[in-house]
């Protein structure tokens, strides 16, 4: 077997079925694809390469996949703190979006968004922000994988007009990047609040005939439910099921308040949930009931939320608190295990955007999404079980080596696609502007 690249690791997660953990395997790489794994001494006969990448003490993993950000909102980051949901939006987030956010925000809050994420393991993204075409380009040229979302609200800004206006514009950024090797689209709906109900069947028809998902905030707070009631007489997930939006290509973010029919019904459709742990307890929003959601059969991904209402973008971070909160609320110290929770930050995250035939485990034939962790820090030690380390005990300042599609973008720690002093020096003059208008 001929190889470009072999990584031998002391460990592989690669997240299959069968929940395998590996040891002293290595990884074939040819032509940005996962050609083999294989024990290393069976590697070292069978596979010619042009490069060996030793990594004692590390554990070797899927690239994890963010399933949902609003990744030019990094330049907002701590911002408007300690506040509930609305009053965050309305009276801090929206103004400054309206007076601040253009192409050139989007570009600098996405390079620093995408520095963080890479550095943290994170290898793709599903976004939904303003400008996603910007988004798409920033992204693209780092080397990063991203599914963009095509943005959708009712009200007008600098970027659309009207609903029909974003959906045009969304549409012409799928034709845009229809056979790129690293950027999708989804479209993006902001939420049932947010968007009306003819915008939402349009929505729904388009991601029906490009095979697209629609990403949306969705039974996010207590009160978004009792407004939905209020305005149209349901919940809104009944509201969204009667417009025909519950399906497989729904992925709805937040669900902080779920009835025990509408997680059945959830099942029933094959729709995808995305989970976003810190966000919720920062804002008050409530508890999304995992371990009950993986019970019924529903996928879970995992999300960060934005930096304005996060305040980062660590996906490693957010496994484990997903893995402590799922316990919590289920009353049960076996609910959402270690495994499991590194599951919804890769594999489940990677079949909510369709793309689990591409990426989310480390199988033969898949792209080569990588992040290799060194778990010989003193955080991590004494090591019996490295799934456990990883998710319980690891930080994002652990992650060394990350490769996308074969690409090294990540070297010792450090980016190899991305200047940060640059991308750091641009966050700071617009932290400067941001602060002497606030």
């Amino acid at each position: 077997m001929h190889a470009e690249l072999l990584i031998h690791a002391q460990w592989i997660l690669p997240v299959d079925a069968e929940n395998r953990q590996l040891t002293d395997h290595a990884v074939a790489i040819a032509d940005g694809r996962i050609q083999a794994i294989l024990p290393y001494t069976e590697a070292l006969h069978s596979v010619e390469t042009q490069q060996v990448v030793e990594l004692p003490g590390h554990v070797l993993i899927p690239g994890l996949i963010n399933a949902h950000t609003h990744a030019p909102m990094t330049l907002m980051r701590g911002l408007a703190d300690d506040l509930p949901l609305m009053t965050w939006l309305h009276d801090h987030i929206w103004p400054t979006e309206q007076r601040w956010v253009d192409p050139s925000f989007v570009a600098d809050g996405t390079r620093l968004a995408v520095l963080e994420m890479l550095r943290g393991g994170i290898t793709c993204y599903n976004d939904m922000y303003f400008y996603p075409e910007v988004s798409a380009q920033v992204t693209a040229e780092a080397g990063m994988r991203a599914v963009i979302g095509m943005i959708v609200v009712d009200f007008p800004t600098g970027y659309a007009q009207s609903a029909d206006d974003y959906i045009a514009k969304g549409l012409a950024l799928r034709a845009q990047y229809r056979d790129h090797p690293l950027i999708r689209v989804a479209f993006a709906p902001h939420s049932p609040y947010a968007v009306s109900d003819v915008p939402l069947q349009q929505v729904q028809a388009f991601a029906d005939e490009l095979g697209v998902p629609v990403h949306i905030h969705l039974h996010e707070t207590h009160d978004e439910v009792m407004q939905s009631q209020r305005d149209h007489g349901e919940r809104p997930l009944g509201r969204l099921d009667r417009l025909g939006l519950v399906g497989p290509s729904l992925v709805a973010v937040h669900m902080t308040q779920l009835e025990d029919a509408e997680i059945a019904r959830l099942a029933e459709t094959g729709a995808h949930v995305v989970h976003c742990p810190e966000s919720n307890l920062k804002l008050a929003s409530g508890f999304c009931p995992v371990a009950k959601l993986l019970e019924a059969g529903v996928n879970v991904a995992l999300g960060t939320d934005g930096a304005a209402s996060n305040n980062d973008l660590n996906l490693l971070g957010e496994m484990r608190t997903a893995a402590l909160l799922g316990k919590g609320v289920a009353g049960s110290a076996s609910a959402v295990p270690a495994a499991d929770a590194l599951r919804m930050a890769t594999i489940n995250g990677a079949r909510a955007l369709g793309l689990d035939g591409e990426i989310g485990s480390l199988e033969p034939g898949k792209s080569a999404d990588l992040v290799a962790l060194d778990l010989r820090d003193c955080h991590t030690q004494p090591l019996y079980h490295p799934l456990s380390q990883l998710v319980y005990a690891a930080s994002r300042n652990q992650v060394r080596e990350v490769w996308v599609r074969g690409h090294q973008v990540i070297r010792d720690g450090m980016p190899t696609t991305i200047n940060s002093t640059e991308v750091i020096s641009a966050a700071q003059v617009w932290g400067e502007r941001l602060s002497r208008h606030a």
